[in-house]
């Protein structure tokens, strides 16, 4: 299992989301994804996103007043 950070923060939705796609799609079994972002409509889309895809999140806090980070594990 490994731990990769995606930042994407300065960018404007939808591209943290869509970047954090791309990112998971190279990833292994049992890696986890670390995506930080300052895109406000992000904190709904990529636990949404992660629900809907079966990608368990283990880690979801705001990290500043407009910044965020998660972690999410592909099974």
């Amino acid at each position: 299992m490994a731990t990769y950070t995606l930042d994407t923060a300065g960018e404007v939705c939808p591209f943290p989301l869509v970047e954090a796609k791309h990112a998971m799609a190279e990833l292994s079994s049992g890696d986890e994804l670390v995506i930080d972002f300052d895109c406000t409509q992000a904190t709904e889309a990529i636990p949404a996103w992660a629900a809907t895809e079966g990608y368990p999140v283990s880690h979801f806090d705001r990290t500043g007043d407009a910044s965020w980070t998660i972690t999410v594990r592909k099974p």
